[in-house]
């Protein structure tokens, strides 16, 4: 990718093609096909590694269907960390995610930007806030040379789910009764949070 524009160039890692990230300038995306565990910078990145093996389902997925074992991922969410710690930029997963702890990542405060002892950054966002119409909070890691900007603090409630379940804060599930999107939907990310993302990773490197 070319950088005419003066803007730097973002590699955008396990996005979908066609998607949000397809086709902008200084933006490279990779997909399923290309692979984003080949990705070797030297662009910082955003990083939307899957989520399903590591999600608040993951474990009632597992017992039901014992071959699809917690984290069992490929290493996808690994090398999506590797990347962002070696180039830069962001990470992003669901709120909750069991991946989080597993790696040895600390949960985000609810509002704002938390440093971590190694440098790094964490926060928690609604993606309601960016144009979605469910919820869906996001947990994002952040790793850079500057600061990262504010992001918007607040959570709406939305309209919609992702999921019919919801998850307690003892670990027990409900059903939430409001309509549920589709998983297309449900997955995608608004194209003001991309926005976001992008220039927090451009922002990456002083």
């Amino acid at each position: 990718m070319s950088e005419s524009s003066g803007a730097t160039t973002v590699a955008a890692l396990f996005v979908e093609r066609g998607g949000v990230y397809w086709d902008l300038p200084n933006v490279d995306p990779w997909d399923e096909k290309r692979d984003a565990r080949l990705y070797e910078g030297p662009h910082p990145v955003v990083a939307h590694p899957p989520c399903k093996r590591w999600c608040r389902l993951a474990k009632f997925v597992q017992s039901q269907h014992p071959h699809l074992a917690v984290g069992d991922d490929g290493g996808l969410f690994a090398h999506a960390l590797e990347a962002v710690r070696r180039w830069g930029g962001v990470l992003e997963h669901p709120a909750w995610s069991m991946a989080w702890a597993v790696h040895g990542l600390i949960a985000p405060p609810q509002v704002g930007w938390q440093r971590t002892i190694e440098g790094e950054w964490v926060c928690e966002v609604a993606q309601s806030a960016y144009g979605h119409r469910a919820k869906k909070e996001t947990w994002i890691l952040y790793v850079g040379e500057r600061p990262p900007a504010p992001m918007l603090w607040e959570k709406p409630r939305g309209t919609h789910m992702v999921s019919y379940c919801s998850q307690r804060g003892d670990g027990t599930y409900f059903r939430n009764n409001k309509r549920r999107m589709t998983k297309r939907e449900g997955a995608a990310t608004p194209t003001a949070f991309r926005d976001v993302l992008l220039d927090i990773a451009r922002n990456a490197h002083a």
